[in-house]
């Protein structure tokens, strides 16, 4: 039910998606989404800390003991990855930002808030051991988030600007390579 949720809220947005089309997408009478849910709401909350569980969780895997030049090439293959298997997590998460993140303004600010300081300790703590240059934490993770969601959130316009219906194993493996290249590159990762 969750996937179907996922799915429908992607392609049509909170205020376009109901609890019938969800229903009708998980071939169940509404009353059943609604008994487990109660709301549409309570089931877009739900759809929502789902995928921040998601996101979160490789963040998570990033220590002040790993060496930067074997974390940050496993954070972008998982978060690309993440963009090929979970497009639409990605399309909700970004959709959500850009309509005043309602639903996602308090796991902003507290869940994501406090694992994006902890990432942004370990980066400072591998710049301290001279493993990384002086570069400014926060925004490095922005970039790697833009970068590695582009895949998801953009994949219908770079799927048409390279003429193809979707893109193949070997594009995102092209993306992961020339994303880890840029980073590690741009961030003075010392081996």
């Amino acid at each position: 039910m969750l996937d179907a949720a996922e799915h429908v809220f992607a392609e049509r947005g909170y205020r376009g998606t109901t609890v019938a089309s969800i229903a009708e997408a998980v071939n169940l009478p509404k009353a059943n989404v609604l008994y487990y849910f109660k709301t549409k709401e309570g089931l877009y909350k739900e759809v929502i800390n789902r995928l921040l569980v998601l996101w979160m969780q490789h963040m998570n895997e990033m220590s002040a003991d790993q060496h930067p030049g074997e974390a940050l090439p496993k954070y972008i293959v998982n978060k690309i990855t993440q963009s090929r298997q979970h497009p639409n997590a990605s399309r909700i998460f970004a959709a959500e930002v850009l309509h005043g993140a309602h639903y996602l303004r308090e796991p902003l600010q507290n869940e994501l808030r406090d694992q994006f300081e902890q990432t942004c300790d370990v980066f400072r703590a591998w710049q301290e051991k001279g493993w990384l240059d002086p570069i400014d934490p926060e925004h490095m993770l922005f970039m790697l988030w833009s970068s590695t969601q582009a895949y998801a959130d953009h994949g219908l316009q770079i799927s048409i600007l390279m003429k193809k219906e979707q893109l193949s194993d070997d594009d995102f493996e092209k993306g992961i390579e020339l994303v880890t290249h840029v980073i590690l590159k741009g961030c003075g990762v010392k081996l």
